[in-house]
């Protein structure tokens, strides 16, 4: 378990890949005895650690164990195993993730490994009837229908339920005036977590853009196609029925660095403007949203930041 906990520092970055690391770990017995796997993205996880001392806080809300000192910042510890119905034998590990511009902690039983994945191998949980507090089911092994699977914990959601004022509300008032689009054009958006999806969907409600909302990179990259064909039958361009895209980076099946570097090496589709909206914040993060042709990149989630992005992405294109 060492080894692992070593690793979490020292994996480098893979942005542009179209792969991505997945800490893998556990956190007990769930209602029918078994112990999954679940599993959160490595470059959500700042360090994972042998459990601290917790101190706990009177009105604390549910699920929250109290706050640890973590090298001098205070952090809130959340008890993962009751978020999602299991019980441990002990939390033994505590993950602390920078998540949406907060640092937290996940007390979890333990951590297992660090895999190596293609985005190809992770599936979208709502398309396979799972819901709740996963976005995506991960399939582990290249073994077919006996390849292990890890649950993908939607951690926006965990947040969103723990710790909803972390979680800002969207005040349109603040985001400025309405967008002007050509008529019958829309804003394709992508994001697999529901929490973020439901945030998106107002920040566009309130610039008064119609938009089309997908769920994975592939479902987006195959709506652009789709897009593409009606424009090409109306005599239109392409980019006339779509006025931007708006795209997480963490997404089942094709990740935003591999959907926007598509969109931008496409002929068709090069002169749409590509604003990234990830959790995944950095320099590093950010000078590959620009080598792949991004025209914009704001970290989750300040609505006022989002609007802006995408005014300013759609304002660039149309001089």
């Amino acid at each position: 378990m060492s080894s692992v906990l070593q690793e979490v520092d020292e994996r480098s970055h893979l942005a542009g890949t179209n792969k991505f690391e997945l800490l893998l770990f556990r956190l007990g017995d769930e209602r029918g005895g078994r112990r999954e796997i679940f599993g959160i993205n490595v470059f959500k996880v700042r360090e994972a650690l042998v459990m601290p001392p917790i101190t706990a806080m009177p009105g604390a809300p549910q699920h929250v164990l109290g706050v640890a000192n973590i090298r001098g910042q205070i952090v809130p510890v959340i008890d993962l195993p009751s978020v999602v119905g299991c019980k441990p034998s002990a939390l033994n590990i505590l993950i602390v993730s920078e998540y949406e511009r907060s640092v937290q902690g996940f007390a979890v039983e333990d951590v297992e490994e660090i895999v190596r994945l293609d985005w190809s191998r992770v599936l979208s949980a709502e398309a396979n009837a799972v819901g709740g507090m996963v976005t995506s089911i991960a399939r582990l092994d290249a073994d077919g229908d006996k390849s292990r699977l890890a649950l993908v914990l939607d951690v926006e959601k965990v947040l969103r339920d723990v710790l909803p004022s972390r979680v800002p509300e969207v005040n349109a008032q603040h985001i400025g005036g309405q967008l002007t689009l050509p008529p019958g054009s829309v804003i394709l958006a992508a994001d697999d977590s529901f929490v973020a999806r439901s945030q998106i969907e107002k920040v566009l409600q309130a610039l008064g853009a119609p938009y089309v909302m997908t769920k994975t990179g592939k479902e987006a990259w195959d709506k652009l196609q789709a897009l593409a064909h009606e424009a090409k039958a109306e005599g239109r361009r392409v980019e006339d029925r779509v006025a931007a895209v708006l795209t997480d980076l963490e997404m089942p099946e094709m990740d935003g660095f591999t959907l926007t570097r598509k969109i931008k090496e496409d002929e068709r589709f090069r002169r749409i403007p590509v604003v990234i909206h990830s959790s995944l914040t950095g320099q590093a993060n950010e000078d590959h949203a620009r080598n792949v042709g991004a025209e914009g990149y704001v970290a989750k989630f300040v609505a006022e930041e989002l609007g802006h992005a995408i005014r300013r992405a759609i304002a660039a294109h149309a001089h």
